[in-house]
């Protein structure tokens, strides 16, 4: 029973993550390279065949590396932070 509310918690944090790096994924202003991280970082949470931890630890991976670029836009930085946050708290 607590496992099962658990799980529903941690897809509503997925899905939460996932409409934010949608925003990102389709803001013009934002650059390509980091457009497409976003893109893969929710191909990463859509991904079924892992748990939701895993899923949410490869999208923090995609995420960590991108954050570095010095060309994103300073908002973009923040959704993106906001993002790991909701994903750093789903553990297995």
């Amino acid at each position: 029973m607590v496992r099962k509310k658990k799980l529903q918690e941690y897809e509503e944090r997925i899905k939460q993550a996932m409409a934010v790096l949608g925003e990102v994924s389709e803001d013009t202003t934002t650059p390509r390279n980091i457009r497409r991280a976003a893109k893969n970082s929710i191909e990463a949470l859509q991904t079924t065949e892992y748990t939701p931890a895993v899923r949410a630890s490869n999208a923090i991976s995609i995420l960590d590396e991108i954050l570095q670029d010095p060309n994103m836009p300073p908002y973009t930085r923040v959704k993106l932070w906001n993002v790991m946050s909701i994903l750093e708290a789903i553990k297995d």
